[in-house]
């Protein structure tokens, strides 16, 4: 069998990682905004790429935070926001309580790590897995002698599911489920307490997709992590998923728990959405919603709901005013919600 297909054994974890972390958030985001200046020519003005607007969340640990919506939404730019290589241009970002401003980005960095969405380009082609997970410990815990290093990769190669013998070999050698274990091996080697996981399995074949996933959950349950999932598969965001945030042109439209909203989206978005994800089931009937006209220009500042030039259920008030996010636990950003 296939290191794709098998399940990771579960030795005892590496580090401080098996000590439970406590139930108040991990990360907290208040107004994350952030926005880019850029000139089409050199005569021209600057102007304002709106990619991400007054975003909040609360991350909590051993639980999944699923960032969704169309390409150019904002997911990426959110992505770089928190695992700090990108300062904010306004809002608040905190992890484990602590104000993440460039001063402190130092200090935190090893509490937020990323696995990127193609395995073939995020590991080097010219250092072998045992050099490639041993890397960030040789730059941040420089305490660490070279074998207690390579000690702790091994470790960390049998936790992932793959094999002693794999510590020797590069990337090359591998398939890309296999690579994708090796990515997210090399995430864990700093203890972290929050993985943004940027479309994490789009890349893979179906096939080893779920065994990806279920490592993914085997490792949430074992090491208490907080998951910040971004993909545009809802079928993925079902199987992994506690709560959503259902993004357009850089904005909330939609935020709940996956059952609230799966069960019964509010915002028109969410609707369209989920009618385009396939299901297993061909007995069951679902009436395709087809959106009509293109996406705006993060340039343009709409006076109101950025989905508006293409929801069916628009009225003039929409065009005027923006909605904010409406409701309780289940919100969203609509005057005339589903």
């Amino acid at each position: 069998m296939s290191a794709d297909a098998a399940s990771p054994d579960a030795p005892a974890a590496p580090g401080p990682a098996t000590d439970a972390r406590p139930e108040a958030p991990v990360a907290v985001a208040r107004g994350l905004t952030r926005h880019y200046r850029i000139k089409e020519g050199l005569l021209s003005a600057p102007q304002t790429v709106r990619a991400l607007s007054d975003l909040d969340f609360t991350l909590r640990p051993g639980k999944t935070l699923a960032v969704v919506g169309e390409s150019g939404c904002g997911k990426s730019t959110l992505a770089r926001l928190v695992t700090m290589i990108e300062p904010p241009t306004r809002g608040a970002l905190e992890l484990g309580g602590k104000p993440a401003t460039p001063d402190q980005w130092t200090e935190l960095r090893g509490a937020v790590q990323i696995v990127f969405q193609d395995p073939y380009g995020s590991l080097n082609p010219r250092q072998h897995i045992g050099t490639i997970l041993a890397e960030p410990l040789k730059i941040n815990r420089p305490e660490l002698s070279r074998a207690e290093r390579d000690e702790k990769a091994r470790e960390m190669l049998k936790l992932v599911g793959l094999r002693p013998e794999h510590f020797d070999r590069y990337p090359h050698m591998f398939s890309g489920g296999q690579r994708q274990r090796i990515a997210i091996g090399r995430a864990l080697m700093m203890n972290p307490a929050v993985l943004v996981l940027d479309e994490p399995v789009s890349a893979l074949d179906v096939s080893i997709q779920s065994s990806i996933l279920n490592l993914l959950l085997d490792l949430q349950e074992k090491f208490d992590l907080a998951y910040l999932f971004i993909s545009h598969d809802l079928s993925v965001v079902r199987h992994v998923a506690d709560d959503i945030i259902v993004m357009y042109l850089g904005r909330a439209v939609e935020t709940g728990s996956k059952q609230d909203v799966f069960a019964a989206p509010k915002h028109p978005y969410t609707k369209a959405l989920l009618s385009a994800t396939p299901r297993a089931d061909p007995s069951g009937r679902r009436d395709r919603i087809k959106l009509e006209g293109e996406l705006p220009s993060p340039l343009d500042d709409l006076p109101g709901c950025p989905f508006a030039p293409r929801c069916w259920k628009a009225q003039p008030t929409c065009l005027e005013k923006r909605p904010e996010l409406m409701g309780e636990a289940h919100k969203a950003a609509c005057y005339f919600p589903e």
